[in-house]
């Protein structure tokens, strides 16, 4: 009993013999010839024309070119993620306020090749040693009333850095900590302009700052 296999191969091997022992069937018949995109090349050879192999490399260096792109992002989602929990691990380790903006800053600087990294909270209380001192309200106006997050060039937010850091863009993270509550900010500056946008996700970003939140939770501001 042939099996399925068998079957194709035996109807291969057909279609196989009758083109070598009839070869102007493909030939003699343009629409076939231009729908497999080959040409005649000799009396009895057929030859496989440029605008076939153009069609086969080109989709060859598309494919690869979105595979490596995917394999590119990939690659940073995955670097960006055990970053992120080195620097979580680090920031735990802080023994009080200072110790953690100054934890903050470095990890920025050394692991994420940032410009600087700022914590600032709203007044008019006592602001912790190392942190930057906002005005009541300023949150709102520096990254929008309500809004949870912003990305991109903020001229309004350069202020948050110290004058020798060189900050193109930013990111900027709102911060709710103690009872009640007072508002903050979580900043990174980047000194390339394109590094931060509004259109970037912020999820990795948003996870430090509930970080930072909960880890200057552990000392009283008073």
């Amino acid at each position: 009993m042939l099996r399925a296999n068998d079957h194709e191969w035996a109807r291969d091997e057909a279609i196989r013999v009758f083109l070598k022992s009839r070869p102007e069937f493909v030939r003699d018949d343009p629409e076939l010839m231009q729908a497999l995109g080959v040409r005649p090349d000799a009396a009895n050879v057929i030859d496989f024309g440029p605008a076939a192999l153009s069609r086969a490399a080109s989709a060859h260096r598309k494919e690869t070119s979105v595979r490596r792109r995917l394999e590119a992002v990939a690659q940073a989602n995955f670097d960006a993620q055990s970053l992120t929990h080195q620097a979580v691990i680090e920031l735990l380790g802080a023994r009080n306020h200072s110790d953690l903006a100054v934890r903050l800053d470095a990890l920025a600087k050394a692991h994420f090749g940032l410009a600087a990294a700022v914590i600032a909270l709203e007044g008019p209380e006592r602001t912790p040693a190392g942190w930057r001192a906002l005005a009541e309200g300023q949150c709102d106006l520096t990254i929008g009333r309500g809004k949870p997050a912003r990305l991109g060039v903020v001229p309004t937010a350069l202020g948050l850095f110290a004058a020798g850091d060189k900050v193109g863009s930013v990111a900027l993270i709102r911060l709710s900590s103690w009872s009640p509550a007072r508002e903050g900010i979580l900043a990174f500056g980047a000194a390339d302009e394109a590094a931060f946008s509004s259109d970037m996700g912020h999820e990795l970003i948003d996870f430090l700052a509930r970080v930072v939140e909960r880890t200057a939770e552990r000392w009283p501001l008073a």
